[in-house]
């Protein structure tokens, strides 16, 4: 048997994670939000003066379907519609919806057919690098670069009540504010200065989201992969 070992940061200990609970509006929709990374988890654990708590679980891989978008079978467009899917999303520009709309016809990924999904981890600041990307101040190759700033990792999202099925509670840690809200915060902070350093210096030969709905990048083109 294939298992993993999956951390959960929160203000809470959850022995039993609960299918159906959860915000419908984050980066995969409804789920339990997971991270193979314990450090990671603590950060997110933690609000500004306050405590959290990072819960350990471990999941039965074998009898689950995942989709993995950081495989070679997807690209970053994949997780961009995804995205554009489930969070919500301010459409500024006539631009902007146009892209909005090619990605989810071009890309678009049923992600109800699995059981958990393993992609990027949108946090405010990264968020708002994709949206960077759909309004053209940034090609695609900068925000394949910038979706790696601050090293945010994966997560590993439970979606079906298949995959809640899997899962079994190990153990939690206490995790102290003052010392994971502040690297939480650094981090984030790290990640913005350095996207704030890219942009100074122009991609001028990359592709940018209107060159794509304007026709000139197919989506097979394999500079989109």
């Amino acid at each position: 048997m294939k298992e993993l070992v999956l951390y959960h940061g929160s203000t809470d200990i959850i022995e039993t994670p609960e299918f159906g609970k959860g915000k419908a509006y984050n980066d995969y929709g409804q789920g339990f939000y997971c991270t193979e990374n314990i450090e990671l988890a603590k950060e997110w654990a933690c609000l500004e003066g306050i405590d959290g708590y990072v819960n350990q679980y471990r999941i039965d891989l074998d009898s689950i379907n995942i989709l993995n978008l950081s495989s070679k079978d997807y690209s970053i467009l994949h997780w961009l519609t995804i995205l554009t899917e489930n969070r919500k999303i301010r459409i500024s520009t006539p631009a902007m919806r146009r892209g909005v709309e090619w990605l989810q016809a071009n890309f678009h990924i049923d992600i109800t057919a699995y059981d958990a999904v393993i992609g990027y981890r949108a946090d405010d600041s990264y968020f708002s690098f994709a949206r960077s990307f759909l309004t053209n101040q940034i090609s695609i190759a900068q925000l394949a670069y910038a979706m790696k700033l601050g090293k945010l990792g994966e997560q590993f999202v439970l979606m079906s009540r298949k995959a809640f099925e899997q899962i079994r509670f190990e153990s939690y840690e206490p995790v102290d504010s003052s010392v994971y809200y502040v690297k939480r915060k650094a981090r984030d902070d790290e990640a913005r200065s350095s996207y704030l350093s890219m942009l100074e210096e122009a991609d001028d030969n990359g592709i940018y989201m209107r060159d794509i709905t304007r026709g000139e990048v197919k989506p097979d083109d394999l500079r989109l992969w």
